[in-house]
């Protein structure tokens, strides 16, 4: 049968929380894991006993993006609204006009709230006292990603839609979706993670969203998360985008070792670039690989300080650490 034209919808602020928050996996490439890793796992059949259907994402704007621009004054880190927007540039670069942001906003208020006593916390709250707290809210992406779901869907271009979230506010779009539109075929992406030795899932997928879909993928692995990074510097034509320190596994190794390896190196992105190739003198390993260890990190950091001492004894001044 012909393969099914699909476009990805996916809710940013759900992916964010659901798989990549507190994780050195923030530098996605959503573009890499939705078209490398997750569809050609579906098993999907059109009918009872026919061949699983093959899936192709519309080569315009295959992903699109729902999302919202931090506010600086309620950022949780100095560097949160720099971080963002170099993803943004970054993916935007790196996948072309594959993938597009729709952006929405965020809102920032005061608001009165119920305190819930230590006491008695199953006081009802219309019998607690009030605190006045700061409010943030992501407006319109719901509404955003709804709309588009559907406009795609009547416009005859795709022939399923597939959504990377599990939010139960989208499942009234996609019962929509079902009742006007039966010929999409609706799939679902819950961004989790499966955790701890017995790899359970950090998240159900919620049950007014998943009986909507023809088909659902419960969760993504770390593996796929870390196979589909963007490379650390994303160049561009004005500018490069470069992945955050801080969304390194241990940034204060990364930070070490550009500061040892500059004198050799120079800049951060040869430093980089050298970290990202496999070194013989490392047993065949990626220092950009070992240092999200302490015991990996020790290595480089040694590796490192023993060659520039061997070619201050050589040559009286450091030579290039690639060669």
């Amino acid at each position: 049968m012909p393969a099914l034209r699909t476009r990805v919808y996916i809710d940013g602020y759900n992916l964010y929380y659901g798989c990549l928050r507190k994780t050195a996996f923030k530098w996605l490439d959503v573009l890499a894991l939705l078209e490398s890793h997750i569809l050609p796992t579906i098993l999907y059949r059109p009918t009872p006993g026919s061949e699983p259907a093959t899936m192709v994402l519309h080569p315009d704007s295959a992903i699109k993006y729902f999302t919202a621009k931090i506010i600086e004054s309620a950022a949780k880190g100095e560097d949160s609204v720099s971080s963002q927007a170099h993803y943004h540039n970054a993916l935007t670069t790196h996948c072309g006009g594959r993938l597009s942001f729709v952006m929405g906003h965020y809102a920032l208020y005061k608001a009165n709230q119920h305190i819930v006593p230590a006491d008695d916390p199953k006081r009802w709250p219309r019998d607690c006292d009030k605190i006045q707290v700061w409010k943030l809210e992501e407006k319109q992406s719901d509404v955003n990603l709804a709309l588009q779901l559907y406009d795609d869907a009547l416009s005859g271009d795709i022939d399923q839609v597939v959504l990377v979230t599990n939010d139960t506010d989208l499942a009234p779009a996609l019962e929509m979706l079902k009742a006007r539109c039966p010929h999409i075929v609706r799939g679902l992406v819950i961004p989790t993670r499966k955790v701890g030795a017995g790899g359970d899932l950090e998240r159900e997928a919620n049950v007014s969203l998943a009986k909507q879909a023809h088909w659902v993928r419960r969760h993504i692995t770390e593996d796929e998360l870390r196979s589909s990074q963007l490379p650390d510097i994303v160049p561009g034509r004005r500018r490069a985008s470069v992945k955050p320190h801080s969304w390194y596994a241990k940034p204060h190794h990364l930070a070490k070792m550009l500061e040892l390896a500059r004198p050799v190196l120079r800049t951060e992105g040869e430093i980089l670039k050298w970290a990202r190739q496999e070194s013989l003198h490392l047993g065949g390993h990626r220092p950009i690989d070992l240092i999200e260890t302490d015991a990996g990190a020790v290595e480089v950091f040694d590796y490192i300080e023993a060659y520039i001492r061997d070619q201050l004894d050589k040559t009286g001044r450091p030579e290039d650490l690639s060669s």
